[in-house]
């Protein structure tokens, strides 16, 4: 790689850190479940990143570039689903679930939706066309071409999820800290901040255009 891994890291670091739909979750999933429930929402993020590093690698995010019709379904998908996703959390009561937490726990032998978690954190980030055509446009950059591609796409692709969980690692943990001085009411609001971006970016998704991905 012509460009070294430390500039790939240190760019990596700077997408990363502009807060998105996965680290949004991870800061709510903290606060309303606790660190050891976030880290399921963390693992579907990061697999997420695997299957789209993957797929921009065999080329289909120059098919999704080229091809107004799978862009477009792609798009609303996310679109549909981000909004879904935001006005879930708007309407959220504000329950506990904290078995890092037991004392803020009324239901310790309620089931952990933990399935959930992780279910939601792979989609948000799968179903969103913007994390294709990013990671299209970016890793070329680093690829030298005489090199073999694969060797190439596996490390960056383990950098920039291991950047990608420590973020959202730090949110979740600030969300799970958080817990230790605020009542329920502080995860209904946290909830609530958390849906109303996830509302505000899904609306933004409607209007990405091609052109400007």
């Amino acid at each position: 790689m012509d460009i070294s891994l430390l500039t790939f890291s240190l760019m990596a670091v700077v997408v990363v850190m502009t807060p998105g739909p996965t680290v949004l979750l991870a800061l709510s999933n903290g606060s309303r479940f606790g660190f050891t429930a976030a880290g399921y929402g963390i693992a579907g993020a990061a697999i997420s990143d695997a299957v789209l590093i993957a797929a921009a690698g065999v080329g289909l995010g120059a098919v999704l570039a080229a091809s107004g019709f799978v862009f477009n379904v792609v798009k609303w998908v996310g679109v549909a689903y981000l909004i879904w996703l935001g006005v879930q959390m708007l309407r959220t009561s504000g329950e506990l679930h904290l078995r890092d937490h037991p004392a803020g726990d009324q239901n310790p032998d309620k089931p952990r939706p933990y399935p959930a978690i992780f279910r939601k954190s792979f989609l948000v980030a799968v179903t969103n066309p913007k994390g294709l055509l990013f990671f299209t446009a970016f890793l070329p950059q680093f690829l030298t071409p005489e090199e073999p591609m694969l060797m190439q796409y596996v490390t960056l692709a383990i950098v920039f999820i291991a950047i990608d969980v420590a973020v959202m690692a730090a949110y979740a943990t600030l969300g799970a800290r958080a817990m230790t001085f605020l009542s329920a009411r502080g995860a209904l609001w946290i909830d609530r901040v958390c849906g109303g971006f996830l509302v505000t970016l899904g609306l933004g998704l409607a209007f990405l255009r091609r052109s400007a991905a």
